[in-house]
């Protein structure tokens, strides 16, 4: 399945019903007066998250959605039925932003909870809600109030608790095809993973999700390789996991590999530099490391380890406050995975339970001029239906004194 973590849909809510004008009519009773309905509310469109969901790739063929219009009011003071409401099932971990303005209105984060995104237009009123003393037969009714369209811009970051940073090729996906169901591309060239992979690890005394993050590289907080695409579903975890890759051919130190991690982390998002970090050598066995042989001190102590940039990268670690949490691990023999796993799970029970919440904004939760309730104006010369006249407030009083005037000449007539 092709992985889509952002698209641009429109979306509209639907169209209030129009009010009836109708008048009662029965056989040898005249005058019975105004019975026009009022129209139904145009259906809203509400987003729900679902984990059924794993991309929004549905979105990239169906780019309009749009909620059902309510029904024009009938006669007999029948009022007519409400649009159906549109929802719209997005994956668990979308974020919803108006597309033109960049205005965020939504994060979705709970499974199954509905969070209402646009309103439906209100239903007019029938004429028999205009008839007073004084006008008694009105011949006019509201036009129904237009549904709110909207362009909207959808980015999923997916749900994890760690997240796998490191160069293309470091060895996360094996890693994490180690401690999880997952079976993600593995292959001995760089950028085999394209697309984020998840996978659920049963931890010491806790279960957690791993993320497989595509290789970064020098300049990918810019847009250079693939890593950029997808360092935002780091942001969501709550630990990062760096994976430096201790094989001789790579071509970079280890203290290289330490630093550019750290400085794209830092220049993409602040926020996401932050979170608790711990750092993994993997590919062990590349060095015939043993369990006694493991520590760094130890490590540092051969020639062989020292041209790969191993003194540097300890300076590099004491430095950032990374020392103690710095594992030697070998994912193809299973060397250190068990521990590295103890120490990660210890972690997330120090946090405590996750707890997801769904973020709304508050133009969405209490209404915005700008969003819903933008009501066409037709006193400015625009053409009314056959059944439709201006609201009685649009009225000047000239037009309602000349109307009485020729009402009740109408009735001194028939006198």
């Amino acid at each position: 399945m092709k992985f889509i973590d952002e698209v641009i849909v429109d979306v509209r809510s639907g169209n209030g019903g129009p009010g009836a004008v109708h008048f009662r009519r029965e056989k040898y009773r005249p005058r019975m007066g105004p019975d026009g309905g009022n129209g139904g509310k145009g259906g809203d469109v509400y987003f729900v998250a679902t984990t059924q969901l794993q991309s929004l790739l549905d979105f990239k063929y169906i780019s309009r959605y749009a909620a059902e219009d309510g029904v024009k009011g009938g006669g007999a003071g029948k009022d007519g039925r409400g649009g159906e409401d549109l929802i719209i099932q997005v994956p668990v971990g979308t974020l919803v932003f108006d597309a033109e303005t960049g205005v965020f209105l939504a994060d979705l984060v709970e499974d199954g909870k509905k969070a209402l995104l646009l309103r439906g237009g209100r239903g007019g009123l029938g004429n028999i809600e205009f008839a007073t003393a004084v006008r008694q037969a009105p011949e006019y009714a509201q036009p129904g109030e237009a549904g709110r369209a909207l362009k909207i811009r959808m980015e999923l970051k997916l749900l994890a608790d760690i997240a796998l940073i490191g160069f293309p090729n470091a060895g996360k996906s094996t890693l994490i095809s180690k401690w999880s169901a997952a079976r993600p591309k593995i292959g001995d060239y760089p950028f085999t993973t394209l697309v984020p992979n998840l996978g659920v690890v049963r931890g010491t005394g806790v279960d957690f999700v791993l993320a497989d993050i595509p290789g970064i590289i020098e300049g990918a907080s810019e847009g250079k390789g693939l890593g950029h695409q997808f360092l935002r579903h780091a942001e969501r975890t709550r630990a990062l996991l760096m994976l430096l890759d201790l094989d001789p051919y790579t071509g970079r130190s280890l203290d290289e590999e330490f630093t550019t991690l750290i400085s794209e982390m830092r220049a993409f998002s602040a926020d996401l530099a932050s979170r608790p970090l711990y750092v993994a050598l993997s590919k062990a066995d590349a060095f015939g490391i043993d369990a006694e042989g493991a520590k760094l001190s130890t490590l540092s102590e051969r020639e062989d380890m020292a041209e790969k940039g191993i003194r540097e990268l300890i300076v590099a670690l004491k430095a950032e406050g990374l020392f103690e949490n710095t594992f030697v691990i070998s994912s193809a023999s299973g060397f250190g995975l068990d521990a590295l796993k103890e120490r990660l799970s210890r972690a997330l029970l120090e946090m405590g339970p996750r707890v997801y919440e769904n973020q709304v904004a508050q133009v969405v939760n209490f209404g915005n001029t700008a969003l819903f309730d933008e009501v066409e104006d037709l006193s400015d010369g625009a053409e009314l239906e056959d059944d439709e006249d201006p609201d009685l407030e649009d009225l000047e009083e000239d037009d309602i004194d000349l109307e009485m005037d020729a009402f009740e000449a109408e009735e001194d007539e028939e006198k």
